[in-house]
């Protein structure tokens, strides 16, 4: 149990973060530096796609093409949510920014794998 709470505990937690989120009202002020809301979930989901990379590397290290369908339907589940929430709108084009978001974090976590500099890691 504690080495399945090692691996998928960062993602599941991370989902729970966005979940969170997702029920906040939108930003209506955008702040001193506004940021394109297609960069956030961008940004969002490379941080879940890193963890299901990390969750898929200790767990026995299933196809990336896996790990990215599981991030990618979070994001539309995650939309579906927002359906729900006052204020708050789905939108395709945040599907689209999710799946990119989760397929570098994906790619980025295996490419610093493979890095010379890292060498290639046991799962210890």
């Amino acid at each position: 149990m504690t080495r399945f709470l090692i691996a998928w505990g960062p993602a599941a937690s991370w989902a729970a973060v966005l979940f969170l989120l997702s029920e906040l009202p939108p930003d209506a002020g955008g702040g001193p530096f506004p940021i394109n809301d297609k960069v956030l979930h961008l940004a969002a989901y490379l941080v879940l796609g890193g963890a299901l990379a990390w969750g898929g590397w200790r767990a026995g290290r299933p196809k990336a093409w896996l790990l990215w369908l599981l991030g990618l339907s979070y994001g539309v589940l995650d939309e579906w949510h927002q359906a729900f929430v006052p204020g708050r709108d789905p939108s395709f084009g945040d599907v689209i920014a999710d799946g990119v978001g989760v397929m570098v974090g994906v790619l980025l976590f295996r490419l610093v794998l493979r890095s010379p500099r890292t060498g290639p890691h046991d799962r210890t």
